[in-house]
């Protein structure tokens, strides 16, 4: 397998030399300046809306995959390609090609183009991306479960304010579309606030740090590595979504690439190195934390305690479609739809595929 490396990512986190940390570790559409590519070789259940059936014709295990490039989407940096490689998962049949995202709603952007095949996000990327031509040319195949450590409402250094209430006024960044956005309104509603009471401010994890940092916003709703690093930078955090967020990851995939039998097949042995992967890093803790610290200029000891503290909560666990992971979904849409945010009502039942269902529940019997 040939690993062609670019420094495009590179580029991207020297964005903010001050602040090396300003991409997600978690999610969110072109992948031209959104991505640097390198080829290789939620809230409680409400209602019990059915998926949709679109089962594809899966590829034999004899099936030749040498032809095919399965594009891999990832948010914040190559982390799946390290894991990959320090698990000894790499030895694909098919080509590889990774490319990183600010957030899950460019990956989607990205699917829709018809520029990746495969991306894991939160649970609201795929609302707003349903809404695009052809509803985004994706469906949701499967569930990732897991920890929603480091998603957060901050607040800088110096800041006077103690409750969420006091940012009535206030300006706040966030990233939109994403699990920061949602959360964020949840917070205010818990303050008694809304979302007209504030300034809302769309903004990139990077810019949103940026912003945080050199005092533009009173506030930071934001994610995985740019949360770390407003921490590093005496930010403080205000209110946490630990509590508020479902650790529901939609898995989703390019509907050209579900129904092609090949590509199917490929995205099926990918889902089964991904919980090989899991496995890897919940064994191998010290050494993940080690390769993760230098990949985004974390201090070992954090990561390390991140990786303890998010495993405690909620391993990384691969699932198929349950009612109950639709419905969390759907009354986040609903939400949304209340607050203006979405033209009408969405029902997100229709972007779910049990395509897939067969593939997942061998590989997490394994």
């Amino acid at each position: 397998m040939k690993i062609i490396k670019t420094d495009g990512f590179r580029r991207s986190m020297l964005f903010m030399p001050l602040l090396v940390l300003a991409l997600a570790a978690s999610g969110c559409g072109n992948s031209g300046s959104a991505a640097a590519v390198s080829p290789s070789a939620e809230p409680a259940a409400t209602a019990e809306p059915a998926a949709t059936a679109a089962p594809a014709s899966p590829a034999s295990p004899e099936a030749d995959l040498s032809g095919v490039t399965l594009r891999i989407g990832q948010v914040g940096w190559s982390e799946w390609e390290e894991g990959f490689k320090a698990a000894g998962l790499l030895d694909t049949p098919y080509k590889l090609e990774f490319s990183v995202f600010q957030g899950g709603n460019l990956e989607l952007e990205a699917i829709a183009a018809d520029q990746l095949d495969f991306a894991i996000t939160s649970e609201i990327p795929p609302i707003f991306a349903s809404q695009a031509a052809n509803q985004g040319n994706f469906n949701v195949i499967g569930v990732q479960r897991w920890n929603t450590l480091n998603q957060e409402l901050v607040i800088p250094k110096g800041s006077k304010v103690t409750t969420v209430a006091e940012l009535k006024g206030k300006r706040i960044a966030y990233v939109p579309n994403t699990t920061a956005q949602y959360f964020l309104v949840k917070m205010l509603e818990g303050a008694g606030l809304t979302w007209k009471d504030i300034e809302p401010v769309k903004l990139t994890t990077a810019e949103g740090l940026s912003a945080l940092v050199g005092g533009k916003v009173d506030a930071l709703a934001s994610y995985g590595n740019s949360i770390i690093a407003a921490r590093q930078n005496g930010a403080t955090t205000l209110a946490s979504a630990a509590d508020i967020l479902s650790g529901n990851f939609p898995v989703s995939a390019n509907v050209k690439s579900i129904d092609d039998p090949v590509k199917h097949a490929a995205i099926a042995d990918f889902l089964e190195r991904l919980t090989r992967y899991y496995t890897w890093t919940q064994g191998n803790q010290e050494q993940w934390a080690e390769i993760t610290a230098k990949n985004t200029n974390q201090k070992q000891a954090e990561v390390l305690d991140t990786l303890v503290n998010g495993d405690k909560q909620r391993p990384l666990a691969l699932e198929t479609i349950s009612d109950q992971s639709i419905a969390s979904q759907q009354d986040i849409a609903d939400i949304f739809t209340d607050l203006g945010l979405l033209p009408d009502t969405v029902d997100v039942s229709t972007i779910w595929s049990h395509a897939f269902d067969d593939e997942i529940t061998a590989i997490v019997k394994k």
